[in-house]
């Protein structure tokens, strides 16, 4: 009751901010530029150089003759990365630097609710500021274009719409504490195997259409202040200095004013990155000290290499100069700003962030014979099967691993939830990866097991024929070749055996709940087999509490997917038309074409009527949602005009609940190729049983609209569209037919 109170006053004041469409924390723009031109008439070319590159593994130097600050960064986009020394990945050894972690943005991305995502950009923005960094390296929004790869669960999903309404209000959170997001991975980094070499080849269309929107949203509608380059090539070029994608598009045609930030180990040229659009380098070594020079910063790409070409008269400065403005306004609207806020640490407001955005991105894939939510009663026995139940998941996965204060295991948040209702017992089911250390953060878990897989499975099942409930915890965890930073899963299966085990289990007590742990879709073999299936992620501090709110019903389960499962990975159009993971050149480069164009995720499983495991968008609830019959304000769309397509949802049902109503735009004769539907809108509402509410979705151009890449911009063709609307892609409602004029 004390989370509901609280969240209730929090989200009224999220509510009024985003109405506002201002950040709380505003830059002043006009005054910054003066005091911008002021500074460049003081800094000496030496001064210049400094400022665009690091000094440490995670800071850059200012100007400690002018009083300019340094620019310290900290990896998210999940917490608040532990400090690490000076110059290399080793932890400092601080006592004070443990964070709250957050849900995994899959989790956010399935919430569907934008306050919910400004709530989480406030939060972690609060304990950025509290430890004085400048930049938080996230939100991710990279496209989920198959499921094997690592860092899905930093990303919103596959589908563009979805990531770039989601993305918005996370920067806008983050920025309001005076601290910079930084999105990233700028652009086409869809695979973590040979993230280095990859090339992508891509046409216009599809970058446009698919890659681009979210980028795009969180600078233009989101006013981010930094952004990230990739890892990987386009059109031969790194995306750290890529001229098409940084100058053309983002500070071209975007108009992006912020810092291009490399991500570590990202510069692979000087001349490159002079020109073609990255301002600040990062992490070109790993150890700063080993260059052999007095201080090894100073050997970076933009550091003596670049003084030397501008002191010689190779290049001038009119790159240089463009680059410090920037890491001027960067700093200007951060570190020296006056009325920038102190933030927040460790509060009790950042758990119960936390929990709520856990509870509502929690997906309840199956629930048949409505064995959900636990109703102990009697003399009741509950099974808990499986290490994810115990194994601490916010350390390991890259460099999004965190040092956390607390963490909620799965089974201690079910322990908690039914105390005094019923007893809760585990088996542990089989062994995954005991292990628990990344950077030098260890868990402290000690997770060893002597047993064989035939002794805990034939324990597991034994326990299970006493049980009322088995509740198997299990999936992927962050170790590599998992969800993890810099490989990429080698199937779509589950590992260690868990397959074999889930359906010993159903096949010995018919009320095997799973609870899949993944920032990715999984194989399931057994669906047919269990009645129930929750898609759980990675919760971060609260993740046993928000778990165990699903399964208990202190929560109603409102998440919806952000990406398809397939039910077979060649159902997957980068593993059945396009390249994965590409083609070795003789230089060691891997081209790597997308031949599925845009027909990415539901676009692919539709046009192709292949039916997935889970469509894009599903998730069941506890209560029951009617959809009335759509209808629109006019039948007709002026070019400059909008129309308003609106239906009613009732809650037929006996809980308050919460549903996700989309809309979908299917254009009915286009002269290219286009998908059968496409998201273009959507609402979440809470209801009380009994309760109807209007829904009204605004339609105009944009939503109608394809690139063109011969003419290079957005067209939409006059015509007959329809408007769809429903409660996931292949769950729809009703439909409105409307013309374009």
């Amino acid at each position: 009751m004390i989370i509901r109170i609280f969240l209730t006053a929090v989200m009224a004041l999220v509510a009024a901010a985003l109405s506002a469409q201002t950040p709380v924390y505003l830059d002043n723009s006009a005054d910054i530029e003066d005091r911008i031109e002021d500074v460049m008439k003081k800094l000496t070319t030496e001064e210049k150089i400094a400022m665009i590159h690091a000094q440490s593994k995670f800071s850059s130097p200012g100007v400690k003759r002018l009083g300019i600050p340094e620019i310290w960064m900290t990896d998210g986009p999940h917490g608040i990365r532990p400090e690490v020394f000076w110059d290399d990945w080793d932890q400092a050894g601080w006592t004070n630097d443990s964070c709250v972690a957050f849900p995994a943005l899959t989790c956010l991305a399935a919430t569907w609710n934008e306050e919910l995502s400004y709530l989480y950009g406030t939060s972690i923005g609060e304990e950025a500021r509290y430890r004085n960094k400048t930049v938080l390296l996230g939100p991710g929004v990279n496209i989920y274009r198959t499921p094997l790869n690592g860092r899905n669960f930093e990303y919103m999903g596959e589908d563009p719409f979805l990531a770039s309404e989601m993305v918005v209000p996370y920067i806008k959170g983050v920025q309001s504490n005076g601290v910079a997001a930084c999105v990233k991975h700028f652009a086409l980094n869809n695979n973590e195997i040979n993230r280095h070499t990859s090339n992508v080849i891509v046409d216009d269309r599809t970058l446009y259409e698919i890659y681009l929107p979210a980028f795009k949203a969180a600078v233009q509608e989101g006013g981010a202040w930094t952004v990230m380059g990739s890892y990987n090539l386009y059109r031969n070029q790194h995306g750290c200095h890529n001229e098409y994608l940084l100058n053309d598009i983002l500070k071209g045609e975007w108009g992006f004013d912020g810092v291009v930030v490399s991500d570590w180990g990202g510069t692979h040229d000087t001349d490159q990155a002079i020109k073609n659009g990255l301002d600040l380098e990062f992490g070109s070594w790993t150890d700063g000290l080993s260059a052999g020079s007095k201080n090894a910063y100073d050997s970076y790409y933009l550091a003596a290499p670049y003084l030397e070409r501008i002191r010689s008269g190779k290049v001038g400065t009119e790159e240089l100069d463009d680059k410090v403005r920037r890491v001027l306004r960067l700093a200007f609207r951060t570190v020296m700003r006056q009325d920038r806020p102190m933030g927040s640490m460790l509060s009790d407001e950042h758990y119960e962030a936390a929990r709520a955005i856990g509870d509502e991105g929690i997906v309840l894939l199956k629930n048949e014979g409505s064995v959900l939510p636990v109703r102990p009663s009697g003399d009741c026995r509950i099974l808990v099967v499986g290490e994810n139940a115990v194994k601490m998941m916010t350390v390991g996965g890259g460099s999004s691993s965190l040092k956390v204060q607390r963490e909620v295991s799965p089974l201690k948040g079910i322990e908690d939830a039914f105390k005094g209702q019923a007893e809760v017992l585990y088996a542990r089911g089989y062994i995954g990866d005991p292990s628990g250390e990344y950077n030098g953060v260890t868990t402290g878990q000690n997770l060893q097991d002597s047993r064989t897989p035939e002794e805990l499975l034939a324990e597991a099942v034994s326990m299970a024929k006493e049980a009322d409930y088995v509740i198997f915890i299990g999936g992927l965890n962050k170790s590599p070749h998992q969800d993890c930073e810099d490989s990429d899963r080698s199937g779509l299966g589950l590992p260690y055996g868990q397959d074999k085990l889930v359906s010993a289990l159903a096949e010995a007590n018919g009320n095997t709940i799973v609870v899949n742990i993944s920032g990715n879709a999984v194989a399931m073999p057994w669906i047919d087999e269990v009645p129930a299936v929750v898609q759980a992620w990675y919760l971060g501090s609260e993740a046993g509490n928000s778990i165990a709110d699903i399964l208990s019903g202190a929560a109603n389960p409102s998440g919806k997917l952000p990406f398809t499962f397939p039910a077979a990975l060649e159902d997957c159009p980068a593993h059945s038309v396009g390249e994965y993971p590409g083609t070795r050149r003789n230089d060691g480069i891997w081209d790597i074409e997308y031949r599925e164009g845009i027909f990415v995720g539901y676009r692919w499983y539709e046009k192709e009527k292949i039916r997935p495991l889970f469509a894009f968008g599903h998730g069941l609830s506890y209560t029951e949602f009617s959809y009335g019959k759509a209808s629109s304000d006019s039948r007709t769309l002026s070019g400059d005009g909008s129309l308003n397509v609106s239906i009613e949802v009732s809650n037929t049902g006996e809980m308050t609940g919460k549903e996700v109503v989309q809309l979908y735009i299917s254009d009915l004769k286009s002269s290219l190729p286009r998908p059968v539907k496409e998201l273009k809108g959507f609402r979440k509402i809470e209801l009380e049983p009994g309760e109807t509410a209007e829904v009204t979705f605004t339609i105009n151009k944009d939503d109608l609209s394809f690139f063109d890449a011969d003419r290079h911009e957005w067209v939409a063709e006059p015509g007959k569209f329809k408007a769809l609307i429903g409660s996931s892609s292949d769950d729809i409602r009703s439909e409105v037919t409307f013309e374009l004029k």
